[in-house]
């Protein structure tokens, strides 16, 4: 009989089996995950290649999860999910500085948070009616968090139980608390914690449909890449490393999202999708000249497929069923004509997509907002933007469905909990880790 079991060894599974074994290491714990541990997880499209992996990619799937990308923790209540709503914003600072001192602990202090609240740069964005969304950042890089990670895993490694390369079949409430069957073995488990993210998502809506967990709406943003002249930002940039902007109208919500002074872009893969995203600097040996970020609009849909059914008609058209991306200059984008060359374009682009209109390809909504933004900022900056400014279409931010939790995130199955962002309340690496010591303290409350 297993104590508890995880199912998802990604960062919010991570952190609640750090919280369980730490806490309490009478517990039986077993941690199973679809992937691999985290020194066997290689793919080339982390190198910009097409995936190389057999089965399930292990730029998403493993020890870590999404954690070893980037390892970009915001610790704030501003964005990255609900937590604080949820729990409340004392006890959610509370988790966050035991998430930042286990990062510490394993060797993420070699690089120094910072943080992107600023007066000056407040005022500066409401000349141009856009608020300031600011946090306290440990910002790892791919490398670091990797072996932070790796750490971790080697901590934990003799003191629960792994099954890797697993996936689970069915779980089926006993009297004994669940009867877990795997493609590899049978066992018993008295509480089960589902923490698979986003990558599991169509696992997740199988298991809980078979269960009777009724999922409710879907959020999905999508958003244009946006390549600026390095220096167009200073005046908001000067005194921190990035900032997040929100632009709200009854029409819309709009923010900006990870911002990457003298960073470039990149082609990222998801959900059989290809998007424009942004690499940061210290993950390139050489800065580039630009600065980008996202300009990301989110709406809801009644249910996951029709989020999923959305963003595959929009983006999936743009791809053509390979890995097509446009761009599109701002001054070509205000003027209403395609973009035809960038030869003589005084921002170079830093990834090589197919030349276009934005407009012809993308809804109005995303245009939209695109538009009055850049008006915005503008007026925040103090200057026009560049028209040689570079537009990349679409990128996007999945979620999973909201599912009804209570303030334990048990669900309304007896012993069944969820952590991380299949919980749908986090979005983000910090308030995912966060949400999975909180169940971690949870269950050992309740025994």
């Amino acid at each position: 009989m297993v104590d508890v079991t995880i199912v998802g060894a990604g960062v919010a599974g991570t952190f609640l089996a750090h919280t369980l074994i730490e806490n309490h290491p009478g517990l039986q714990v077993k941690m199973v995950d679809l992937g691999k541990p985290l020194k066997e997880r290689h793919c080339a499209r982390e190198y910009g290649q097409p995936c190389t992996c057999s089965g399930e990619c292990d730029q998403y799937i493993g020890f870590g999860g999404l954690g070893k990308s980037e390892g970009k923790f915001n610790f704030t209540h501003d964005f990255g999910g609900e937590l604080s709503r949820k729990i409340g914003e004392k006890e959610t600072d509370r988790l966050m500085e035991k998430v930042d001192h286990i990062l510490v602990e394993h060797g993420g202090g070699r690089v120094q948070t910072y943080s992107t609240d600023n007066d000056q740069v407040k005022e500066r964005a409401a000349a141009g009616d856009l608020k300031v969304l600011t946090t306290e950042v440990r910002h790892l890089g791919s490398s670091l968090a990797r072996e932070v990670f790796q750490s971790l895993y080697e901590h934990m490694e003799n003191q629960l139980s792994f099954s890797f390369n697993t996936r689970v079949q069915s779980i089926t409430p006993s009297g004994y608390g669940f009867r877990v069957l795997t493609d590899g073995e049978e066992f018993y488990s008295r509480k089960i914690v589902l923490a698979t993210g986003n990558s599991g998502r169509e696992w997740f809506s199988s298991i809980a449909e078979s269960m009777n967990i009724k999922p409710k709406d879907t959020r999905l943003d999508l958003g244009v890449r946006v390549e600026m002249r390095g220096g167009q930002l200073d005046a908001l940039l000067k005194e921190t490393f990035e900032t997040k902007l929100l632009k709200k109208t009854n029409r819309y919500t709009a923010y900006t999202y990870c911002m990457n002074p003298k960073g470039r872009i990149i082609r990222k893969h998801q959900h059989g999708l290809v998007m424009p995203d942004g690499q940061n600097s210290r993950e390139q040996g050489v800065p580039g000249e630009n600065v980008n970020f996202t300009l990301f609009v989110p709406r809801y849909f009644p249910d996951q497929w029709k989020a999923m059914e959305e963003a595959e008609r929009i983006i999936g058209g743009i791809n053509r069923s390979g890995d097509r991306i446009v761009v599109q200059r701002l001054e070509d984008f205000k003027s209403g004509r395609d973009t035809t060359s960038l030869h003589t374009n005084r921002i170079s682009p830093s990834l090589d997509a197919e030349k276009g209109s934005l407009r012809e390809e993308v809804p109005s909504v995303y245009m939209d907002a695109l538009t009055e933004f850049l008006t915005s900022l503008e007026k925040a900056l103090g200057e026009p933007v560049d028209p040689d400014t570079l537009l990349y279409g679409l990128d996007a931010k999945f979620y999973e469905p909201v599912i009804p939790t209570n303030e334990t995130f048990e669900t309304n199955v007896p012993g069944l909990f969820l952590a991380g962002d299949c919980s749908s309340v986090t979005h983000s690496l910090s308030q995912a880790a966060a949400s999975g010591i909180y169940v971690g303290e949870i269950i050992e409350g309740k025994g």
